[in-house]
């Protein structure tokens, strides 16, 4: 009733910070703490992308406690670090007792993760892959995107599902049996395919079309019910193409990773000395070292070169 016309009828729309947003925020609120000469806060502005300004708030603050409890003099570019992974995934749980075989089949999920994500086209880029439990979950591979997130492209869709079904892959091509671990992981990937094919006209066999509507009960505990404007025939086919987007990205994880498998047993193998490592080290296990490019060659001196014939 306050939206019908000629009462509150104009709505303004408060986007997130983007970018330079986010970096004039991070200065006000480090106006109150010490900051060591290693933070670089528009670096830390563009790994949180998403975040609110109470949410970079927060930031600053976790940082700041995190530097005390370790008797540091200022916050350094660690503390902030670790503030985020806390912020996005989870406080480290390290007094949880993983067994080594859990704790292999951890390394072997996130491995799966890690190196499918870095073979993906345009997939988010590796931040770090731990075993360390965080949250609920027994371990964890973090993604940072380069940029804020305006658009999503059918590539990056789909990479996201191969990403997604990388850890259930690397169970299955490197254990005798596979576990529940991937519950979370088909959850999201089942969601983002029912998207692609109801409310991004992804589907190639369904072509660009928008399928049910979400309808919201204001007084009936704000429950939302989706209508059906489509035939029996048509939610078959809705179900077909995403179990195909699925099983597709499924399969193409796992012939990555089989195609990749020393990469995959080297992450194991640091993961379970290390328990966590940095996405560099990782793109480099997979890549291989990044080759240095050749100096430019200078232009011949003119006064040196040949005359024209």
């Amino acid at each position: 009733a306050l939206l019908r016309p000629g009462r509150f009828d104009r709505q303004v729309v408060v986007d997130l910070p983007p970018l330079d947003g986010r970096t004039a925020i991070l200065k006000v609120h480090a106006k109150k703490i010490k900051l060591d000469a290693s933070v670089d806060l528009e670096r830390v502005a563009r790994g949180t992308a998403g975040f609110s300004g109470a949410d970079l708030a927060n930031l600053l603050n976790e940082a700041a406690l995190i530097a005390a409890r370790h008797s540091k003099e200022a916050v350094d570019r660690s503390d902030i670090d670790e503030a985020r992974d806390k912020i996005l995934w989870g406080r480290e749980r390290k007094s949880r007792v993983v067994d080594e075989e859990d704790k292999r089949k951890t390394a072997i999920h996130e491995a799966g993760h890690a190196v499918v994500a870095i073979l993906s086209p345009e997939a988010d880029p590796v931040h770090r892959v731990t075993i360390i439990p965080r949250g609920m979950a027994l371990g964890a591979t973090m993604f940072l995107p380069e940029k804020d997130q305006i658009d999503i492209t059918r590539t990056k869709a789909l990479s996201r599902l191969a990403v997604s079904m990388g850890g259930r892959a690397a169970e299955e091509a490197f254990l005798p049996d596979f576990g529940a671990g991937a519950a979370q992981d088909i959850k999201q990937a089942t969601e983002l395919a029912h998207s692609m094919v109801c409310k991004w006209g992804m589907s190639d066999r369904l072509g660009p079309r928008s399928f049910g509507t979400n309808e919201e009960h204001l007084f009936l505990g704000r429950e939302v019910s989706r209508s059906r404007d489509f035939s029996d025939k048509t939610a078959e086919a809705i179900d077909e193409e995403v179990s195909r987007l699925i099983r597709d990205a499924h399969d193409k994880a796992k012939s990555l990773l089989e195609a990749h498998r020393d990469a995959v047993e080297k992450i194991v193998a640091l993961l379970l000395e290390k328990e966590t490592i940095d996405g560099e080290l990782v793109v480099e296990i997979v890549r291989g070292p990044a080759t240095p490019e050749p100096p430019e060659t200078p232009p011949p001196d003119p006064v040196d070169a040949p005359a024209a014939k």
